[in-house]
């Protein structure tokens, strides 16, 4: 075995390209576009370094276009999730052995083939799984997932040198061990780049795992393993199923090596995950770690003291990109009555531009929500809202599913700041605003309603220009937001920059994209060598004078 220390590349963020017309990376994305559209995808599980397929056939159609087919997965069954846990338990040894420089140049490779030669086709594949547009997609698919893996080994750098103070004659160390068992990675649909670094930061601390995504994001899923795969990532470390959800987490909760989970979903679905865990831990060898980024009803706040085209445009971008399907996005807000009319004047002048549609056509802005059950939940939280006297509907309200599920940006005015759709999650593009009297109503009590509204606190912005204001808004909503904004929207955190996650009941608030989330994949042990040892029980105090 060579000697070495690798030196680690100083991590940047990847540059979002343009897509403006006639550029490269748009003529580039236009035919891979083109090709996926005339090509029909057969995804096979891939477990232990092969390819499963089950003739189980589930269909996949992009959510903006259910007419078109673009592929179909392998459904697997209970018999594939114990597979799947014992070729991740076979493959740990070795995997966990492996020199961390070596597990790292693995994912520091995969960052270069999605910001290379697989740009296209993980954000065509973001485009019609998930009904992004191509500057959604950008953001995603290819630059944060390609930041994931850059920082990431960045910060698994900095814990391994982390060690402690040694004593004379004596050497201190701390070894970071992987998990005693496997992670179980559960994956959201609405961010290509979450599905990638919840199965890759605990593979990159010399764990394994077995990886369940969304089945409404299995498209770029399978392009994400597609990618690991050319990079090297030996058989059995990440192994992904498309199984029976309630299923496949039932059995891994009940197994004895399972060691973690790593989670972005519902809070509904995370508390019944703990809940279980918490009357399995009888079974366990260790005490798992419980990892999760879980809903959230973020906020924007603004002052009298605002600049208007500040808060208009952070309100459009923050409730209506991405159809409002991010954790983050702004589903409610409130905007003192002194300068709601000239806000409300510029949102509307930009509302009556929004262009919503199928997203292959790169002047339209919002695409489809993701499936049928979204359509539904959302439609049903607008005709509620429609229903109730002390709403107006301001923008929008309407929705169609003949072609896909499309519903139009919403916005809300409300007299109530705890109606329905200003405390409960949506995940949809609807917009609930309180306008509240600034002439009578103290900066204090505004305060204290924005905070004791939600049981989240994932995200929330506040738009101001006093000084005094801003001092006094951030402090007071100290707990309200794990990720919080001046003077700008309330979603786009940066890896490295702003390190992602939130408190209450919006999860753990473990930070993805930080050394903080890597450190729950290891389990220290510390050694301490003795160079000159005792030779005698006897201390010097216990000699006679």
């Amino acid at each position: 075995m060579s000697n070495k220390i690798a030196p680690i590349p100083t991590p940047h963020n990847e540059p979002i390209l343009g897509y403006l017309p006639n550029s490269n990376e748009r003529i580039a994305l236009k035919a891979e576009l083109k090709r996926r559209k005339e090509t029909v995808y057969d995804i096979p599980m891939f477990i232990n370094g092969k390819e499963i397929r089950t003739n189980d056939i589930v269909d996949v159609f992009p959510p903006h276009e259910l007419a078109h087919k673009i592929a179909h997965y392998h459904k697997g069954n209970t018999e594939h999730i114990h597979q799947a846990i014992d070729a991740a338990l076979s493959a740990r040894e070795q995997w966990a052995n492996l020199h961390w420089e070596d597990r790292a140049a693995i994912f520091l490779k995969a960052a270069d083939l999605i910001a290379g030669p697989y740009r296209a086709a993980i954000n065509a594949a973001t485009m019609l799984g998930q009904s992004k547009n191509a500057y959604q997609a950008e953001i995603d698919a290819a630059c944060e997932l390609a930041d994931f893996l850059r920082f990431n080994v960045h910060f698994a750098s900095e814990i391994y040198k982390e060690q402690p103070v040694s004593a004379p004659n004596i050497r201190n160390t701390i070894e970071y061990r992987a998990l005693e068992g496997f992670i179980y990675a559960i994956t959201p649909f609405n961010f290509t780049a979450i599905a990638g670094n919840l199965s890759v930061s605990p593979a990159l601390m010399g764990n394994v795992v077995v990886w369940k995504p969304s089945n409404t994001q299995v498209y770029s899923a399978w392009t994400i393993m597609e990618i690991f795969r050319e990079a090297g990532l030996p058989a059995g470390v990440i192994n992904m199923i498309f199984c029976d959800a309630i299923q496949t987490t039932n059995i891994i909760l009940e197994h004895p090596e399972f060691a973690g989970v790593h989670f972005t979903g519902s809070t509904t679905v995370f508390n019944s995950i703990w809940e279980t865990i918490g009357k399995n831990l009888h079974l366990y060898k260790s005490y798992p770690r419980l990892v999760g980024e879980t809903g959230g009803k973020d906020y924007i706040l603004a002052h009298n003291s605002a600049d208007v085209d500040v808060l208009a445009t952070a309100l459009l971008r923050g409730a209506f990109e991405y159809q409002g399907q991010k954790c983050s996005a702004c589903s409610r807000a409130y905007i003192p009555k002194s300068i709601w009319d000239a806000t409300w004047e510029k949102m509307y002048q930009a509302l009556k531009t929004f262009k919503v549609g199928n997203i292959e056509d790169f002047s339209v802005i919002m695409g489809a929500v993701i499936n049928e059950t979204a359509y539904k939940r959302i439609t049903k939280y607008i005709d509620h809202a429609k229903a109730d006297p002390n709403n107006i509907i301001m923008y929008g309200g309407g929705h169609d599913k003949k072609k896909g599920y499309f519903v139009e940006p919403t916005v809300i005015l409300t007299k109530d700041p705890k109606s329905v759709t200003m405390v409960e999650e949506i995940f949809g593009p609807v917009l609930t605003i309180y306008v509240y009297d600034d002439a009578e109503m103290s900066l204090d009590e505004i305060l204290h309603l924005v905070d004791t509204t939600s049981e989240y606190a994932l995200t929330g912005a506040i738009i101001a220009q006093d000084t005094y204001a801003i001092q006094q808004m951030r402090d007071k909503l100290t707990n309200s937001a794990g990720n919080f904004y001046i003077n700008d929207k309330c979603t786009g955190a940066v890896v490295g920059q702003q390190p992602f996650g939130g408190a209450r009941k919006s999860g753990t608030n473990d930070k993805a994209g930080s050394k903080w989330n890597l450190l729950r994949w290891v389990s220290p042990r510390t050694i301490k060598e003795n160079y000159v040892p005792a030779k005698s029980y006897l201390y010097p105090y216990m000699s006679e004078e």
